[in-house]
């Protein structure tokens, strides 16, 4: 038996593995060839070649504006998320309680939940206590629906951490929060890097929750996109897909970088 013990069966094998990463990279590779036709319009295949439309996205006003607020929206949204699953995490993974799987249940449930069906029920939530601030609500919104990645990603890193260190530190005279941000913190590290990555990524590019709560001072990435296919579908908009994907694959790389993509994924 050869190739590492799959037999005869390797080459199926490794055929349908490929044909499994070709569909799952086309929808990413697809924008980007679109991105780079040299017609004012959007052709399959592109006819010639030029990267003139990533200069008049990034140049163009609506672009940078909306993509300065996903940047603040979604950095204002992982800190949240990370400040609120943080402690999350923690009691559910040190302390027992009447209730644990219930409450823990509730707090992933947005992993779970639709996030069209979350929209409107927040839309509704809000109008009925009469909050008009766009940034609040979205920033909300947001923090919501991704705390429960920094709350699974921080649950799976304590899961491997001793509490008897932190016990020991308290022993020898430190305080509960000084025991875990000199002992425990640096532990658990990756898994708040991952949580706050993984939140960011996530709130850049949410549709399902900010249709329904932005307004026109305050557009995020993805409902300007909307808007720009219903008034023209030039390559332009292959352009500003193509930058999210490289916005996205950065960040996925800083992660490996930051802590190691294996580790962060363990969850």
């Amino acid at each position: 038996m050869s190739e590492n013990g799959l037999g005869r069966a390797a080459p199926l094998i490794y055929t349908l593995t490929g044909l499994i990463v070709l569909f799952l990279l086309l929808p990413l590779i697809f924008p980007i060839v679109l991105s780079i036709s040299d017609t004012p319009f959007i052709t399959f295949p592109p006819k010639g070649f030029t990267l003139q439309w990533y200069g008049k996205v990034l140049q163009d006003a609506d672009f940078t504006s909306s993509f300065g607020f996903s940047v603040l929206l979604s950095t204002t949204a992982a800190c949240g998320a990370v400040l609120l699953g943080t402690p999350t995490a923690v009691g559910l993974v040190r302390l027992s309680f009447p209730g644990k799987g219930f409450i823990q249940a509730l707090v992933l449930s947005p992993l779970i939940f639709p996030s069209l069906v979350t929209g409107i029920a927040l839309l509704r939530l809000f109008s009925s206590i009469g909050s008009n601030d766009a940034f609040l609500n979205l920033w909300i919104g947001h923090v919501l629906v991704t705390t429960p990645y920094v709350v699974r990603t921080v649950s799976a890193s304590l899961v491997v951490v001793d509490p008897g260190l932190e016990e020991a530190a308290r022993t020898l005279g430190a305080g509960r929060f000084t025991a875990f941000w000199r002992i425990t913190r640096p532990q658990i590290m990756p898994g708040l890097v991952a949580g706050a990555l993984f939140a960011f990524v996530t709130s850049f590019d949410n549709y399902a929750v900010s249709m329904w709560l932005f307004d026109a001072s305050h557009v995020p990435l993805p409902m300007m996109m909307l808007s720009l296919i219903s008034r023209m579908f030039d390559p332009g908009i292959a352009a500003i897909a193509s930058l999210m994907i490289f916005f996205s694959l950065f960040m996925v790389l800083l992660l490996e970088r930051l802590a190691g993509l294996r580790r962060a994924m363990s969850f």
